[in-house]
């Protein structure tokens, strides 16, 4: 271990995952890898429509399959189901769809059946082997779709603003240059390499539950209201999660069934689902299309914007992603106008996925900011610092920091930004056409109330316990590397407990919040502790006797005073207790509800930040630098270098950190070039669900992913000025890599994804 991690300052030290040796062993156990005993297995029979109805179940075939024990459909589920309340309108649940609810079929891929058998393969033959026919009604795939429905955001969402400010339109009419384009990005699915699994066990009265989860104190008080039991009869176990995005970010269909069939069978069960089925018994990012308007004055400053946003949902439900919040408060800008609206079809129901609205929405912004740099012949960079700014532009709000312009200029020197010749198609290497093409990243910095415990013994060692999680993003690090420096001790004397409902509470892993939320509220007991000590240190026949207590310190794994007195850890934890010092903290970060901790308790996320305080505005900012190469011959597109860098706060470990962001970098290409949810529009049905043909990347796709960490101080955001970042790796990337399309080819790709028959009749010579 680095000799520094033990001391005051440790937070910051760069440090490899304190759980990265059980991961690569095998030893770190997810969901499914716990032993449960004698259990059952469950396999999903899902819909073959996307709309209409079940006209008839024969089971017979299926029941006659060896080892099979039971099937759930909905004509023996009765009311086992109670019904919750979507997860973005207060409820816990990513669909309102109940679980085998009716015989009403609302989308492609609905469970309609859970087949339960001594084996897996029993129950996938059973499954399988069951007939269900259908009476099937003519679908709405989405945008266009006959029978699909527009709704305006505002007028379903009590709490929804469109964000605006000024007269756009007027200042459209006379701004002295123009952008009025359209862009549009597909459907995606998180595809996490861990399966969606759940497995129940019932033992007098008391439901455990192992799942993937990002929200654990969430999925039990959720569960309890389907159940209709109460939520300390529920525990749900966590530790490990294998990629999650969003995707686990909400109570699923699949989850209460499995309760149910446990509590039926009177044994565990387990199911893990298949692959394709991941695409339609969980939520995904929804399509979207946007229509930017731009108006500037020659200098380029902005007069005018314009964002008007739709979203394709499901047809009960009105999830939004609304990522206007973020668009319209990029660039100073006296003239707002905006508009989200929802395309209800029969899909199943859209959710959260890696920078939600972000992604999406500053893909059409930083796209029409690059189309308007081009009109202006004025540098891109340049373009975007003629509009920063320190204020908000929608309410006048002040940046708690802005590093934007930083992030570029350093991002633009390891890039070599001023070697770009500005003509599209002028720039090439052999028969590769080469394009750069830069946009701003910006995520909200968000904080939530949360809970932990920190214990230390009288030998030094440290136990925190939360039940926040670890969704690969390194929280166990930087949890450790908190209660390291608070504490005084090697991280290797600090054991991190996440991830189970039976432990203090913390927010859902959502929103970037985690190490901010989980780091402060660690700090704050890891301090109450120190000063237990330091208070019983003074006040003893001691070398601090008379000291002022706030003068002591706790380092490497001694209580320090003042005139170097010194006496090690140990004695002065035996002068608080004979036995061990717990203390349970909480913490209410600024902007909070008043209800914030009892939200808290009831697995309610009550994040705060963003957009959404009344005083000041928090975002945290990159800029993002992208080569692509464009074959003149075969029009094939590759993205071999791409840096970034990003300004968040203080870092607690840039390991991790420098990990999150290049893999958000990749992401961002991938979205970009690779992935989309092809559907079938005549049936509503996806085609390509699988990873053979739900294009990703791979190694030889991206050749060097930088990451440069540009420093910010922003004591206002939190107590240790931390920034989420986890999610800002990825934004504005897919617009990158479209805009240095564009310079490579002199084609402009406004809808997503970037594909060689879309560049076919470039212009550029051969």
């Amino acid at each position: 271990m680095d000799g520094n991690l033990g001391r005051p300052g440790a937070i910051g030290t760069a440090t490899p995952r304190v759980d990265g040796r059980l991961k690569v062993t095998g030893e770190a156990r997810y969901a499914s890898d716990f032993p449960l005993a004698d259990p059952a297995f469950a396999f999903l029979a899902t819909s073959a429509i996307a709309r209409g109805r079940i006209a008839d179940i024969d089971e017979g075939e299926a029941r006659a399959v060896p080892g099979v024990l039971d099937i759930l459909t909905f004509r023996n589920i009765g009311d086992a189901v109670k019904r919750t309340k979507l997860f973005s309108d207060g409820g816990y649940v990513g669909s309102t769809i109940m679980p085998l609810g009716s015989d009403r079929i609302f989308h492609d891929g609905q469970i309609v059946a859970v087949v339960l058998a001594e084996t897996f393969e029993a129950a996938r033959e059973g499954a399988h082997r069951l007939n269900l026919s259908y009476a099937p009604e003519a679908p709405s795939a989405g945008f266009d779709s006959p029978g699909a429905e527009t709704v305006a955001a505002r007028d379903v969402s009590s709490t929804f603003e469109d964000p605006a400010v000024g007269d756009a339109e007027a200042a459209l009419a006379t701004a002295a240059v123009t952008v009025d384009e359209r862009y549009a990005t597909p459907t995606q699915h998180h595809n996490p390499i861990e399966l969606f699994t759940t497995s129940c066990a019932w033992s007098d009265g008391k439901l455990t539950v192992w799942e993937p989860s990002q929200n654990v104190t969430g999925l039990k008080y959720g569960l309890a209201e389907q159940l209709g039991i109460e939520p300390d009869n529920i525990r749900v176990v966590s530790p490990y999660i294998g990629g999650a995005f969003g995707s686990r970010g909400s109570l699923t269909q699949r989850t209460v069934l499995i309760a149910v069939a446990a509590r039926r069978l009177n044994r565990p069960v387990k199911l893990v689902a298949m692959r394709y089925q991941g695409f339609t018994i969980a939520t995904y990012r929804a399509e979207t299309r946007h229509h930017i308007k731009l108006g500037a004055d020659r200098d380029g400053k902005l007069v005018a914007l314009v964002h008007e946003g739709e979203e394709v949902t499901s047809r009960p439900d009105n999830y939004k992603v609304a990522g206007t919040d973020a668009s319209t408060r990029l660039y100073a800008c006296p003239n707002v106008a905006s508009k989200v609206s929802m395309v209800h079809a029969d899909r199943n129901t859209p959710g959260f996925m890696r920078s939600p609205p972000e992604v999406p929405y500053l893909f059409a912004l930083e796209s029409a900011m690059d189309e308007l740099a081009i009109a202006l012949n004025i540098n891109p960079v340049e373009l975007r610092r003629r509009n920063d700014t320190d204020k908000e532009p929608i309410k006048g709000l002040p940046y708690t920091s802005r590093s934007l312009m930083a992030c570029f200029d350093a991002a633009a020197k390891s890039f070599g930004w001023d070697r770009r010749t500005p003509q599209p198609g002028s720039m090439r290497d052999g028969d590769w056409l080469v394009g750069w093409g830069c946009a701003t990243t910006m995520y909200p910095t968000q904080v939530a109330p949360a809970a932990a415990r920190v214990t230390v013994t009288p030998q030094g060692s440290v136990k925190v316990q939360t039940a926040a999680h670890d969704i690969g993003t390194g929280a166990y690090t930087v949890v450790a590397l908190t209660a390291a420096d608070k504490l005084g001790v090697p991280v290797d004397k600090v054991i991190v407990e996440l991830g189970d409902s039976d432990l203090p509470p913390a927010p859902v892993a959502g929103g970037s919040n985690t190490t901010a939320s989980i780091c402060n509220v660690v700090a704050k007991a890891c301090e109450q502790i120190r000063a237990k000590i330091a208070a019983a240190a003074v006040g003893a026949d001691s070398v601090f006797k008379g000291a002022d207590a706030a003068t002591l310190v706790l380092a490497d794994g001694h209580l320090q005073g003042p005139g170097g007195t010194s006496e090690p850890l140990d004695k002065a934890v035996r002068r608080v207790s004979n036995g061990a010092i717990e203390v349970y903290a909480e913490n209410i970060p600024h902007g909070a509800p008043p209800d914030g901790i009892a939200k808290l308790y009831q697995g309610h996320p009550a994040l705060a930040g963003g957009a959404k305080l009344k005083d000041r505005i928090q975002f945290a900012f990159g800029a993002e630098f992208v080569e692509v190469r464009v074959h003149a011959l075969t029009r094939e597109v590759r993205a071999p270098r791409v840096v970034g860098a990003f300004a968040a706060g203080k870092i607690v470990d840039p390991t991790t950190a420098k990990s999150q962001l290049m893999g958000g970098l990749i992401w961002g290409v991938s979205s970009a070039l690779h992935e989309a949810t092809e559907i079938d529009r005549r049936v509503a049905r996806y085609v390509n669900t699988d990873l053979a043909e739900y294009l990703i990347p791979v190694n030889a796709d991206v050749e060097v992913a930088d990451v440069i960490l540009v420093p910010e101080d922003d004591r206002q955001v939190n107590d240790l000025g931390i920034k989420g970042l986890g999610e800002l790796g990825n934004v504005g990337t897919n617009a990158a890599v479209a805009n240095a399309v564009y310079h490579a080819t002199g084609v402009r790709i406004r809808e997503l994804p970037v594909r060689l028959e879309k560049l076919l009749d470039a212009p550029v010579a051969l």
